[in-house]
């Protein structure tokens, strides 16, 4: 599989590991950079372009990497079409593909030791999207998003 990763300065050793460790897995990683550590370099430009790479590619996925994450997830979410979950656990990791249909997943440098960001980044990777009951909610954010129309309100 394709992935995408980009990060910032925070992010960016953890980065440079996941690239490694994902290349022997098997994947075929794109580093979106940064290409040097700048400790006053910005994220959005990596994350954007991450969530970019990642949509325009059909069956790939994407990774970005800060700090926290969150600030990262959020980047990445302003690509239209792009769906970003922050996964602090396996399990998150795992319910942001499962139940949201998530193609980048944000995970936070500074949280987690390289050997469990591997993990959780790699359980992202190997869950597929459970479709059902989830496709919906999906379609709703979709249509919001091309149209502008939120979607309504249950009537009580």
């Amino acid at each position: 599989m394709r992935v995408f990763l980009g990060s910032d300065h925070a992010g960016f050793e953890l980065k440079a590991h996941l690239l490694r460790e994902l290349a022997q897995a098997g994947h075929d990683v794109v580093d979106v950079g940064p290409a040097e550590f700048d400790p006053n370099d910005d994220y959005p430009p990596f994350c954007v372009e991450t969530g970019r790479r990642t949509v325009a590619t059909p069956g790939s996925l994407g990774v970005v990497i800060g700090g926290s994450g969150n600030g990262e997830q959020i980047a990445a979410n302003k690509v239209p079409g792009c769906r970003a979950a922050l996964a602090w656990s396996v399990e998150t990791a795992q319910l942001g593909r499962r139940h949201n249909d998530a193609q980048v997943v944000a995970v936070g440098a500074r949280m987690h030791t390289p050997e469990a960001a591997t993990e959780i980044v790699s359980a992202f990777l190997a869950t597929a999207f459970e479709g059902g009951r989830h496709q919906r909610r999906i379609d709703m954010l979709t249509a919001y998003e091309q149209t502008g129309e939120p979607p309504a309100l249950p009537q009580e």
